[in-house]
């Protein structure tokens, strides 16, 4: 069978780890593959050999392009043999017009020496409509939502003409229309001859948009599932794990307690451009002891400028109250926040949850370092027995504490951030798309670590956007359409459909 790209018996090391051992891969024209894996299983390592960023000779294998031998030194090389890579970190440069970042890499000249704008302009409309993204390309992208970026980034490539298309969690960002869209356009790409690498976690999209799926795990090709019939999550997952999971949500014991913990009242968050005009409008809720509470709505709809500002990290209006405990707080800062006991895990983890540079230890120990100081001094010791711990309990797949950040996998990082809150446990914890690029497994162990803190009467707000866990582990869940509550709905009236009329009702008021 002719292949547009084979990838044989790829072997990638690292300083004592052996990140990919003889890996295949194989992708059809036209077709669309699905690449899934546990973090850590080798799909991004795989990926960045495809795309160059790391070069020929510092692999073993073979790739082959349309039937020839292809070595990559660069992602320059890469893209010339007609590889686009979309990665899950969205990465515009804000203050360049949508165009701009559009036409980056290929901005059409005149006379040699000119950059025809208007060109760009026209052509970026046309990208833009493909992607069913309706924005002037002449607005600056500061401002835009991460999803309508994640579509600029999309349609950028695109400008490209690719042959092969490689989308790393694409959807991460997305609603569930804005990926109805995205599949559209990828079913039609499809159609037009182009081939596309889809990977992601969300196993729903994978069995919807793919073709054909390839499993990775430990670094090791599992196998493929060659047809459509053959895609079923109980064997798709017992792949990625190398074992059964008859569970995607783990038993909830017992109940919250009746008691209060947290309440907002009347809290609205100013537009931080537009004068007169606020992002969340009077939003009021509480959160029982032991409870998580959920909050849902559509990508856009102020979900995370509501708990920004209750953390301090965005200015709440004079009107806006915060209750912890029956008593009224301040909370003008995270440093304020924080010695309430209120913390955040927050959205873009590579923003503002960890510093890459530093290590496993030092990220875990950086929002607590009272709690390491012996004589006046950081006890090295005492933090790393610490921090072992906590790389134990939740299971963070690394060498040792040593190990930095930016080595880890998505979801390792994540567990990070996650170990840096609970190392003084919080009365009430904040987790902003807890779970978004964590596979099957990891998600499983981080619903079972919120199960674990609620029991001991953390109150827990959870942020999903994958509804399917807003059901599965929420308690109540507050809907918030265009920046107001659009109800509360209790756990017997938590159904995909009732969130999804009470998300979009206030856009049709």
């Amino acid at each position: 069978m002719n292949y547009m790209l084979e990838m044989k018996n790829i072997v990638k090391t690292f300083p004592g780890v052996k990140a990919l051992d003889g890996v295949d891969l194989s992708l059809k024209k036209g077709e669309i593959l699905a690449l899934v894996g546990e973090n850590g299983a080798g799909k991004s390592t795989l990926m960045k050999i495809l795309s160059g960023v790391y070069p020929k000779n510092t692999y073993a294998g073979v790739i082959v392009m349309e039937g020839s031998i292809a070595s990559f030194r660069n992602t320059f090389d890469s893209a010339q043999t007609g590889i686009q890579m979309i990665y899950q970190e969205v990465n515009q440069i804000l203050d360049m017009t949508v165009a701009e970042n559009i036409g980056l890499e290929h901005f059409p000249v005149k006379n040699k020496i000119i950059l025809d704008y208007k060109q760009l302009n026209e052509k970026a409309k046309e990208l833009l409509g493909i992607v069913s993204l309706d924005l002037d390309p002449s607005q600056r992208v500061r401002g835009l939502s991460t999803s309508q970026q994640q579509l600029i980034a999309i349609a950028k490539a695109l400008l490209a003409n690719p042959k092969i298309l490689v989308l790393d969690e694409p959807t991460s960002a997305l609603t569930l229309t804005e990926t109805e869209k995205l599949f559209a356009v990828l079913r039609r790409l499809k159609d037009e001859g182009m081939s596309s690498i889809y990977i992601s976690h969300r196993l729903d999209e994978v069995f919807e948009i793919a073709d054909r799926i390839t499993v990775l795990r430990d670094g090791k090709t599992v196998g493929h599932l060659e047809s459509r019939d053959e895609f079923t999550r109980d064997k798709v997952v017992s792949m990625m794990v190398g074992r059964a999971m008859s569970n995607q949500f783990p038993p909830r014991e017992g109940k919250p307690a009746e008691r209060e913990v947290f309440r907002v009242e009347n809290l609205s968050v100013p537009h931080r451009y537009i004068r007169e005009k606020n992002i969340v409008e009077d939003i009021s809720f509480n959160v029982k002891e032991g409870e998580v509470f959920g909050i849902a709505g559509l990508v856009g709809s102020g979900r995370s400028e509501l708990v920004n500002a209750i953390f301090g990290i965005l200015k709440k209006t004079p009107e806006s109250k915060l209750f912890l405990e029956g008593q009224e707080i301040t909370v003008s800062n995270p440093r304020e926040a924080k010695k309430h006991g209120i913390a955040l895990i927050s959205e873009d983890r590579r923003v503002s949850g960890f510093v890459s540079m530093m290590t496993i230890r030092e990220n875990v120990t950086l929002a607590h370092i009272k709690q390491i100081f012996k004589n006046n001094l950081i006890s090295v010791a005492k933090e790393r027995n610490l921090v072992d711990g906590m790389k134990d309990k939740l299971n963070i797949k690394a060498p040792n504490t040593e190990t930095k950040v930016r080595n880890l996998s998505g979801g390792n990082q994540q567990k990070v951030v996650v170990a840096k809150w609970l190392m003084k446990a919080p009365k009430v914890l904040i987790m902003d798309e807890p779970t978004r690029g964590i596979d099957v497994g990891a998600k499983l162990e981080i619903y079972t670590l919120i199960l674990d803190l609620v029991k001991q009467g953390v109150s827990v707000i959870m942020i999903s956007s994958e509804l399917n866990e807003i059901i599965g582990m929420c308690d109540r869940c507050m809907v918030i359409g265009k920046g107001r509550n659009a109800g509360i709905l209790g756990k017997e009236e938590l159904t995909e459909k009732r969130i999804m009329m009470a998300a979009t009702s206030s856009l049709t008021a």
